[in-house]
């Protein structure tokens, strides 16, 4: 269901103030960045390229208008290869970007919010649930109707209050 005239493409373009996104995956591996992966896996270097995807010129160009992209991951350790290497290397080059990321680790707690899908959350007024396969590969998103708001407001406002800054985390629990 949409309520939407726009993709999500064009929310990265035309969001006012934030976007938000919750990741609860543990494997992304076929969604994108599969030769950065294959390379990281391998123990080789960032294939070329790899630092300057479309997705770091898009953050870049974000942040540099005034905009925050920030996002939670949901995770338990130990990590996956899959989490090794995006916390490792896309975490990190999109920080450079600007990009903010923050941690829930839920290893040695709960998690408060089992049923939260991965979605993004543009303006604080449209969300995008995305939709993966088993195997880590991204199906498209919908966008939700307005009387979905509210509860993934609260799904962002609890991961947030219990997530950790990804430098803090990643000094104690990164490679």
């Amino acid at each position: 269901m949409t309520t939407s005239p726009k993709t999500l493409s064009d929310w990265f373009d035309d969001f006012d103030r934030e976007a938000f996104r919750l990741e609860t995956l543990d494997d992304y591996s076929k969604s994108g960045g599969v030769d950065a992966y294959r390379a990281f896996l391998a123990g080789e270097p960032q294939p070329e390229g790899y630092g300057t995807a479309g997705w770091v010129t898009t953050v870049g160009n974000a942040v540099r208008s005034g905009k925050r992209i920030y996002r939670v991951h949901i995770l338990a350790r130990p990590l996956t290869d899959y989490l090794r290497f995006e916390l490792a290397w896309g975490y990190h080059r999109n920080m450079a970007a600007g990009e903010e990321f923050f941690i829930l680790d839920t290893t040695e707690q709960e998690n408060p919010i089992p049923d939260a899908p991965d979605f993004w959350l543009f303006d604080e007024r449209v969300v995008s649930a995305m939709k993966y396969d088993g195997h880590g590969a991204y199906l498209g998103s919908d966008f939700l109707e307005e009387d979905q708001l509210t509860r993934f407001l609260a799904y962002r406002d609890t991961a947030m209050a219990q997530a950790v800054p990804f430098p803090e985390w990643w000094a104690k629990y990164g490679d």
